[in-house]
């Protein structure tokens, strides 16, 4: 039987999208990285940030009492 686990490469031999997703979550504060994997190879780094409002006044829990 043969195993299609692969050994984990060295730190100093780590490809070049371990740093560039690094990098992406490093300057996120509220977000999501997703890597996209094609024929067992990263393919794309996507880097969705989302934009936090602050809650204001009545708006935020209002409810209507008529």
């Amino acid at each position: 039987m043969t195993s299609n686990v692969k050994p984990l490469p060295a730190v100093s031999e780590a490809p070049g999208w371990i740093d560039l997703v690094k990098r992406k979550v490093d300057a996120l504060r509220f977000g999501s990285v997703q890597i996209v994997i094609h024929e067992g190879r990263v393919t794309t780094v996507e880097a969705t940030e989302k934009t936090r409002l602050p809650v204001l006044g009545a708006v935020a829990g209002a409810t209507d009492s008529h």
